[in-house]
């Protein structure tokens, strides 16, 4: 049996060792660790050449559409407003709030990344905010990593909360009950989050001791808190749908309204530089609105087109075409949704937002055509990355990972219960396809050892967050993002101590929390 865990986690180990170990671009290593998961596949888990194709092919057309697609829109958004001139403005207007590094990149990568994420959620709390940590001044490698941390809790309930939904459906439990663990779980590092990115900020500024940090210490507090309780209280009483969302306004309103009393007047050795003159110029509401009208259109798009206005969603929902690809057992026919999906949504709001920063049309289709080229090696990464996930799960390889885990843990379980979740993230991206592959085990096991079934299907969700740090493909988004492709080695090897702190600590919650519950 270990030998069949083992070789199932060949292509993971081979993902590790190329990004970490031999410094590999993600575009060369994910392709070879396709190759590998093939030939294993075919002669190892004896799955038919035909399945084993189709069922590639079907993490390519899932790589396209919709996770590249939006990953695309998301960066030429950014890049349409950096085209325009606007990013100033904005830059202008973040500063306004405070010029202290810290403070911003809560604003940005935590608050604006979890609203980003509970919006949109496929790379776009990634991609939109280190993009704009980058127009910001901010080292692009640095503002990949805490983009990457901060994108973390949030994912359990991005996407209008489909990861925790979807875990709920697959094993028939209350969502509201499952959301609620999932807050639970997630609890601790809701608060803990806020503190490694303004820490993470520190260190890279130069900061000597605690003594660097004391004035946004209760800042970085309350923008953890902000965020909890509320998201605690949607969970509970609204549904899984909307915890990120409010509680990422709630927390960036916190944050902001803080760091405007606490910090006003004060300067330190953390505030970006900016030009005189530039802070000196006037702006006007409408400049304002102008300037930020691409994400304002984003999010009215992504909102009015959500589950939320089944008026406006279900019509556009069933403009769909269902095309059979995966030849083997238990095949579906894929589902390509051609206009309620955030890719065509961030994509039609950027062009929106791009006229009515007066661009030309001819110079908005060359942002996006130069974004396209930018963006080629990283689609060649998700595209392997989709293809080895789905080959790896159809083959049965995942799910020996998995089985082999649940033999070896016994009643001790519960610790690595969150552990499986994020491997399911590790190797295919996203919370919603890890809900989907072991939502059922982590109930089966749950009910096999007595113990609560919706907690340990909670954690398996919670555990899917943490993957999201060194996922190949969240890390490919981060590079293209920050124009880093090529260094994903360096951001792997930054990030992954986080990842491990993470899974230890939920596993942690997990284990002793079933005592408490």
């Amino acid at each position: 049996m270990f030998i069949h865990f083992l070789l199932a986690m060949l292509p993971i180990i081979w993902l590790i060792i190329a990004l970490s170990g031999l410094k590999m671009a993600g575009h060369v290593a994910c392709p070879i660790a396709l190759i590998i998961t093939v030939i294993e596949a075919l002669f190892l888990w004896k799955q038919k050449i035909i399945d084993v194709l189709t069922g590639g092919l079907e993490g390519f057309a899932m790589a396209i559409w919709p996770i590249c697609l939006v990953i695309v829109a998301a960066v030429f958004t950014y890049n349409l407003v950096v085209h325009t001139k606007n990013m100033e403005l904005i830059k202008k207007m973040l500063t306004s709030v405070s010029k202290d590094k810290r403070i911003l990149v809560l604003i940005i990568s935590w608050g604006f990344g979890g609203f980003m994420e509970g919006m949109a959620g496929f790379g776009t709390a990634v991609a939109i905010p280190a993009g704009i940590l980058c127009g910001l001044g901010f080292d692009p490698i640095f503002a990949a990593m805490v983009c990457l941390v901060a994108n973390t809790t949030p994912v359990a309930f991005g996407s209008i909360g489909i990861p925790t939904v979807t875990a709920a459906n697959v094993t028939g439990f209350s969502p509201h009950m499952t959301a609620s663990y999932v807050v639970l779980q997630l609890a601790i590092m809701v608060i803990l989050v806020p503190f490694f990115l303004v820490f993470i900020t520190g260190k890279h500024e130069g900061a000597k001791g605690l003594g660097d940090y004391k004035e946004i210490l209760f800042i970085t507090l309350m923008s953890g808190v902000s965020f909890l309780i509320p998201q605690y209280l949607t969970a509970k009483f609204i549904g899984a749908e909307l915890p990120a969302v409010i509680g990422s306004v709630c927390s960036m309103a916190v944050t902001i309204i803080l760091a405007k009393v606490m910090l006003k007047g004060k300067s330190s050795k953390f505030d970006v530089e900016i030009e005189e003159d530039e802070s000196e110029e006037s702006l006007t509401v409408k400049d304002a609105l102008v300037a930020w009208s691409p994400f304002i259109l984003v999010l009215v798009f992504l909102l009015i087109t959500s589950t939320l206005v089944p008026a406006i969603h279900d019509p556009l929902s069933a403009i769909k075409s269902s095309v059979p690809i995966y030849t083997g057992e238990g095949a579906a026919p894929y589902t390509f949704t051609w206009v309620a999906t955030p890719g065509v949504l961030i994509l039609i709001a950027a062009f929106i937002g791009g006229i009515i920063q007066k661009c030309p049309i001819g110079e908005i289709f060359g942002v996006l055509g130069k974004t396209i080229v930018q963006m080629l090696k990283t689609i060649i990464t998700i595209m392997a990355v989709l293809a080895t996930a789905k080959i790896m799960g159809y083959s049965g390889m995942t799910q020996s990972i998995a089985d082999f885990i649940v033999h070896v843990t016994g009643s001790f379980y519960p610790l690595v219960a969150p552990l499986i979740g994020s491997i399911g993230t590790f190797v295919t991206g996203s919370s919603t396809s890890s809900s989907v592959l072991f939502s059922k085990l982590q109930a089966s096991t749950g009910a096999e050892l007595n113990i609560n079934q919706i907690w340990l299907v909670a954690a398996n969700t919670v555990g899917s967050t943490a993957g999201k740090i060194i996922s190949p493909q969240s890390i490919a988004v981060a590079t293209a993002a920050t124009a880093t492709v090529g260094k994903e080695s360096e951001i792997l090897t930054k990030v992954i101590k986080y990842f491990v702190l993470f899974a230890v600590i939920y596993g942690l919650v997990c284990y002793f929390g079933l005592r408490l519950i």
